[in-house]
């Protein structure tokens, strides 16, 4: 079990309070919980899972680690986060963010045991967002993998409104969550060993990299 709180982090965790705040009085985080079927009390503890578990990663199993490759050492300027190069120590951790895995896929799982979705579109469904991801994403020397923030969520809610218009959110979702774990992290892994990081998340920093807030605004498109 592995802690990460740095003040950056916890900053963003401020700042996040205050968005969620003015979120919640704009009323877009009622129709988000109303167009995913939840209660009000459903919805806030999804989305508290989901920042609380941002802070804890699981660590899996550690990679030996080369030394990041050249024109990996500047930041992607379309990351979401431009965070200065980690120290290289030669080796990494691999860990699963609570908060932006494990939440996601386990809150997906309900949605695809709740809705009557076909498994084709399901399939189509992921399998698009996940490559537009893929192919969207580039590693970050030292960080990980970034993204730039509006490509997933515009992908899953053009992605589940073509499929199946009647659920769409709940198909936004679910292709938008699990779109980027697949797409931006899982088929990254191959990346990770090279860029230096003394840990890589699968789900990234959570709450922070954009996956909870993939889902919500994806379904906010729809």
């Amino acid at each position: 079990m592995h802690w990460r709180f740095s003040t950056l982090q916890f900053v963003l965790i401020i700042l996040l309070f205050v968005f969620l705040l003015t979120f919640v009085q704009m009323g877009l985080l009622s129709i988000a919980i109303e167009k995913l079927g939840l209660s009000m009390a459903q919805g806030m503890t999804l989305l508290f899972s989901s920042l609380l578990g941002s802070m804890l990663n699981l660590p899996l199993t550690t990679i030996k680690a080369e030394p990041p490759e050249v024109g990996l050492n500047t930041p992607d300027p379309r990351s979401m986060l431009r965070l200065p190069p980690l120290p290289f120590t030669g080796r990494t951790i691999i860990a699963i963010n609570v908060g932006g895995c494990l939440v996601p896929l386990v809150f997906s799982a309900s949605l695809i045991y709740r809705f009557p979705f076909s498994v084709i579109e399901l399939v189509v469904a992921i399998i698009l967002v996940s490559a537009i991801c893929y192919f969207s994403s580039r590693p970050v020397a030292g960080f990980g993998i970034g993204m730039p923030p509006l490509v997933a969520p515009v992908a899953a809610a053009l992605t589940a409104v073509m499929l199946n218009h009647e659920l769409a959110a709940p198909l936004a979702y679910i292709c938008g969550t699990l779109g980027v774990l697949f797409g931006a992290d899982l088929l990254r892994m191959k990346d990770i060993g090279k860029l230096g990081a003394p840990i890589a998340s699968i789900g990234g920093a959570g709450t922070f990299d954009g996956i909870f807030l993939t889902g919500i605004v994806a379904v906010l498109l729809t």
